[in-house]
């Protein structure tokens, strides 16, 4: 692998310094057009996120999760209050790699063409898109799959496929909506595996959706719970089980892990009978 082959791949997956990834939000709140009047579906809200956190948004349907994702990156804009990204204010496609519930590849290209694509938007120069493309795939587990169809592969593999694809923006954040709802429970582990792990790996700031409690304990270092419509923070929790060098079944199983998972689940359950 050349030198500057390893410098893109590494500008591309890793966080730079000073503020970078960081997340800010003043007062956030987010309505929409209702038939007789203006819905409001978030907040007002205030929530900071320190670059490098894994931060899980979790709560009832409809309680304003995902909202809150399109606002940090950037496909829409608050009503109310102000936010900011990396002290910003957040542009789609600049600020964050998003992936969402279903991977939303080109089924015309090839796993390798859909990767290819995103670093050419990243600016990965033509020559080294192929070692930078193979690196992305080997970190999602795809090592020596750039060739198949898209359709040649399974669900929890095209997933994957969209999770290298996000990590080639070169963006200190990674923003997931509820990306493994769709897939089967073994899948869905080893993939909560994968991205605990690259998001360690990566140092980039990550903030997940998701509707379950379990997941929130096992990929956070940081819990929100959010109330039901209009969203607000109901709970705030630090997750502060170890992140590297313990094995996912024996950290699923201690009873750190039990506790985390039910006061989460039982805020859950209380705030999605809170209306702000």
């Amino acid at each position: 692998m050349s030198s500057r082959a390893d410098q893109e791949i590494a500008e591309a997956l890793a966080v730079a310094p000073g503020t970078e990834g960081s997340i800010a939000a003043a007062g956030v709140g987010h309505s929409y057009p209702g038939r007789k009047e203006r819905v409001q579906a978030l907040g007002p809200l205030d929530l900071e996120v320190a670059p490098g956190e894994f931060l899980v948004l979790v709560g009832a349907s409809g309680c304003g999760k995902s909202t809150l994702l399109r606002l940090i990156a950037g496909f829409e804009r608050p009503t109310d209050g102000t936010l900011t990204v990396s002290g910003r204010e957040p542009e789609p496609g600049k600020g964050a790699g998003v992936v969402f519930q279903q991977p939303r590849l080109f089924p015309w290209r090839s796993v390798g063409g859909n990767v290819d694509l995103a670093l050419k938007y990243a600016g990965v120069e033509k020559a080294d898109r192929a070692v930078a493309r193979e690196g992305l795939l080997e970190r999602v587990g795809l090592g020596g799959t750039a060739d198949r169809k898209i359709w040649e592969i399974s669900g929890g593999q095209q997933q994957r496929v969209a999770i290298a694809r996000a990590l080639a923006a070169r963006t200190p954040l990674l923003l997931l909506d509820e990306p493994f709802a769709a897939l089967d429970a073994l899948t869905r582990e080893r993939l909560q595996e994968d991205v605990r792990t690259v998001s360690h790996e990566t140092g980039r700031t990550s903030v997940f959706v998701t509707h379950s409690a379990d997941e929130a304990v096992f990929l956070g270092s940081r819990i929100v719970v959010l109330t039901a419509r209009p969203g607000r923070i109901a709970l705030d929790l630090p997750v502060g089980l170890p992140r590297t060098g313990v094995d996912p079944d024996e950290l699923r199983g201690s009873p750190e892990y039990a506790e985390l998972r039910a006061q989460v689940g039982h805020a859950v359950k209380e705030s999605a009978a809170i209306r702000a």
